[in-house]
């Protein structure tokens, strides 16, 4: 209730009888410390700036021992359903209190909407919503899912000494698992330098040789029945297969590197164009031909050309040609280039590049899944690949997790009459 003002109409008053007017309910704090922090709150007349606790009775402050704890000591405001007693803070200060009573409807319409078994469960409110307001917090969870996704790469520089090339590396290798090998690519990756790669780029079967030697593919006690791709399978097979084994042998004593467990990727119920070694091989031609890197990603402001440098295909050794299809290198520009940009932006305080993050997303056709066509049909319709990424998030970080209370869409559900 206080997290999105529904409160009753009328003024609202301190239990002491002072006039309060909420200018700025603050910023709601999932950790240690106090509920809501940044509040600014007039309290008779006078302007306070600090942080707000909540409690259903006011005897919970003692119960969870803030009378103790110096943290609660610039408490501006504390709302409680029940008074029953007076609170002190460890300084010996006593913040006025406020009764907010939760009326009926709210709490039955708070028991509605947790008891829905159809998703999403807000259905019954969202034709009533204005499309401003929609917009509105697609926008913002659209922010939130780019942060959650900077998060991982953060991780890694972090673990790489801020070594954005190879960051962008592991970031890319990752997508190119497209989800069912998405953490043996991230694996995969985090052993390889680019500047190692580097060294050899002017040779595609070098090239190809640390790709796939460093995946544990070409260990020579692999069963050729669980291969799924052409190089160890089709005619010449085992001859380039042993070249490329030698060579990255080669390699392996060069740079002292060692291969990631073969048992890491998944072969089974894949398409051929999916499975792993299409995948790598994929790869390779982009760092071998394209010269692939992120400062190359970085200068490139158009996205028809962003798209033109991520349309990989296997290597000619490979032995046939599979090129990554229009709505796969879409969904590298969704998961992968578009949060390094953003996340490079940010660290870096370049608005230009988070604004072309958001840019490209918006320039990407929606996703299409059982999520999105879900709330199609309760009346949200994807316009880009902005929104789609905006329902996921909504769908993963609220409507899974039942919370309702932090989604705008389910406090407008308790305010329904």
């Amino acid at each position: 209730m206080w997290q999105h003002r529904l409160f009753p109409l009328g003024e609202l008053r301190s239990t002491d009888g002072q006039t309060i007017e909420v200018i700025d309910t603050g910023l709601h704090n999932f950790g240690a410390g106090p509920d809501f922090f940044n509040a600014k709150i007039r309290i008779g007349g006078q302007l306070w700036m600090g942080n707000v606790e909540i409690h259903l009775r006011s005897s919970d402050w003692y119960r969870h021992h803030h009378d103790t704890d110096a943290a609660y000591n610039n408490v501006i405001l504390h709302v409680v359903q029940l008074q029953d007693c007076a609170v002190e803070t460890e300084n010996k200060r006593r913040p006025p209190q406020m009764e907010l009573e939760i009326p009926r409807k709210v709490e039955e319409n708070y028991r509605e909407l947790f008891s829905e078994e159809a998703y999403p469960p807000c259905y019954r409110i969202i034709p009533q919503l204005s499309p401003l307001f929609v917009h509105s917090w697609l926008s913002a969870l659209t922010v939130e899912r780019l942060i959650a996704k900077t998060e991982r790469i953060n991780g890694w520089l972090e673990r790489t000494a801020g070594d954005w090339e190879r960051v962008f590396f592991i970031t890319l290798s990752r997508s190119f698992g497209f989800g069912t090998n998405s953490d043996a690519f991230e694996l995969w990756a985090s052993t390889i330098h680019p500047q190692q790669i580097n060294k050899h780029r002017d040779d595609a079967f070098q090239v190809e040789a640390f790709f796939f030697g460093q995946a544990g593919l070409l260990e020579a006690e692999e069963k050729e029945a669980e291969m799924s791709s052409k190089p160890f399978s089709s005619k010449d097979s085992h001859t380039h297969r042993e070249r490329l084994y030698r060579e990255y042998r080669f390699l392996q004593t060069k740079f002292g590197i060692k291969p990631i467990p073969r048992k890491s990727w998944k072969f089974g119920r894949l398409r051929p164009q999916n499975s792993p070694e299409v995948r790598l091989s994929q790869l390779a031609e982009l760092y071998y031909s394209q010269r692939l890197d992120f400062s190359k990603v970085r200068e490139i402001k158009d996205i028809n050309d962003l798209r033109t440098l991520l349309t990989a295909k296997t290597l000619p050794s490979y032995g046939a040609e599979y090129t990554l299809s229009p709505d796969s290198v879409d969904l590298l520009l969704i998961n992968a280039i578009a949060p390094i940009l953003f996340a490079y932006g940010r660290s870096h305080n370049d608005e230009e590049m988070t604004a072309r993050a958001f840019e490209i997303l918006e320039k990407i056709k929606p996703e299409h899944n059982h999520i999105i066509r879900s709330w199609a049909l309760s009346g949200i319709a994807s316009q880009h690949a902005a929104d789609s990424q905006a329902l996921i998030e909504l769908k993963t970080r609220y409507c899974d997790r039942k919370d309702c209370l932090r989604c705008r869409f389910g406090a407008s559900y308790l305010k329904k009459p």
